[in-house]
């Protein structure tokens, strides 16, 4: 991997370990769980650039505590990941609870994380993910629950979460209160509501209210770092302990490299050419293959991810076409091979967005939602039954 070193300006950056609970992370950088995305293989293709916090794909609370093989597979860990991280999704604090205790009882988890920023349709229209912060008594209800049955394992639990659900119905401050309160280990923001999807610019700003609001627990930032120097800036602008990073690092797993080099003071960077951007594609298939145990099922994964490989790459459109539907590792093997392996890193064209960012709409919630800040009873009746199996969506 081509590792180079940029100008020294505003590049470098010193930020002390991030602490949650007994956990020291020593760069302060977080995976952020993405569903499809942060399986074991792709989270072993991350650490082996940099350091972190890794966290694996959200499991739901109900299929873990039914133990169906999938949400066993989610929370599984590779034996030499130092930090086993899982994040649940739930809207009933009963299961919830029951969740963390057989992850602590089973000792299966390091650090748990919560989610409260998932603004996907199925989750919301149930009062989940970035929906249910608006319901004070059952967001507290759920993080007290979570606290205390991971505290009877020393287990640090932190929480995810959005700006509110729109920008007349935000949550964030009051949520990060009612949290710090409940005593989890750190809060992490994206700087979005739910009906902005990932559209248009994440608020950074208030991000930097939230870290002014709670000076007595780590905040993490999210939203918009595509960069290890996007990292930096957020650190500037807004104060927080460290940064989590989501879409950035699709089709770029060496994004922790340069972002460790950053917060070590360093202004090493990495700008892989085609040639070693094929042999991390190839290297990923063959993790999943391990992951899943199915060579068909790995494959059928691994193309989702070649479009965020190869951006800004000079990949002709028909090898385009056959690398998203490459069927065997022997294929993909024949595909990368055609590449012009002397094919230089592009510079910008490979770096930015990536991954589709939605429009924004506005988010699907239970009849009701909105009227008041606490569950009535009808919708307290519904929460035990919108504990659905949405992993993986």
């Amino acid at each position: 991997m081509t590792v180079t070193d940029l100008p020294v300006s505003t590049t470098r950056l010193e930020l002390p370990p991030l602490q949650l609970g007994n956990l020291t992370v020593d760069t302060p950088v977080v995976l952020a769980p993405m569903a499809g995305i942060t399986n074991t293989a792709f989270r072993r293709l991350c650490r082996e650039y940099g350091g972190g916090l890794y966290v694996a794909e959200m499991v739901t609370s109900r299929a873990l505590v039914e133990r169906t093989p999938e949400s066993l597979r989610i929370i599984s860990h590779d034996d030499d990941e130092k930090v086993r991280s899982v994040q649940l999704y739930g809207v009933d604090p009963v299961t919830v609870g029951r969740a963390v205790r057989m992850l602590v009882d089973e000792d299966r988890a390091d650090h748990i994380d919560l989610n409260f920023g998932c603004p996907v349709a199925k989750v919301t229209r149930k009062g989940g993910g970035a929906a249910l912060p608006w319901k004070i008594d059952l967001f507290t209800a759920i993080v007290q629950t979570a606290v205390r049955e991971a505290a009877k394992g020393g287990i640090p639990l932190t929480i995810k979460m959005r700006k509110g659900i729109d920008e007349d119905h935000l949550t964030y401050l009051e949520a990060g209160r009612i949290a710090r309160d409940s005593g989890v280990a750190a809060v992490a923001l994206h700087g979005r509501t739910a009906s902005q999807f990932y559209s248009g610019q994440a608020d950074w700003s208030a991000i930097a209210r939230l870290r002014e609001a709670l000076p007595d627990v780590p905040v993490l930032g999210n939203g918009d770092i595509w960069s290890a120097e996007d990292a930096i800036r957020m650190v500037r602008e807004t104060g927080v302990d460290g940064v989590v990073i989501g879409r950035g690092c699709q089709g770029r797993p060496w994004l922790f490299g340069d972002l460790m080099a950053a917060f070590e003071g360093s202004d090493a960077r990495h700008t892989p050419g085609l040639l070693e951007v094929s042999e991390s594609v190839y290297r990923h298939a063959q993790l999943l293959i391990e992951t899943f145990g199915e060579e068909d099922k790995a494959l059928r994964d691994i193309r989702k991810h070649m479009a965020w490989y190869f951006k800004g790459y000079v990949v002709g459109g028909e090898l385009r076409a056959k690398l998203a539907t490459v069927p065997t590792l022997a294929v993909l093997r024949e595909l990368l091979d055609q590449l012009d392996p002397t094919a230089p890193y592009p510079g910008a064209d490979a770096e930015g967005p990536r991954g589709r960012a939605g429009t924004p709409k506005r988010t699907a919630l239970p009849d009701g939602w909105l009227k008041e800040r606490t569950l009535n009873g009808a919708q307290q009746a519904d929460i035990a039954a919108a504990e659905l199996d949405v992993s993986g969506g």
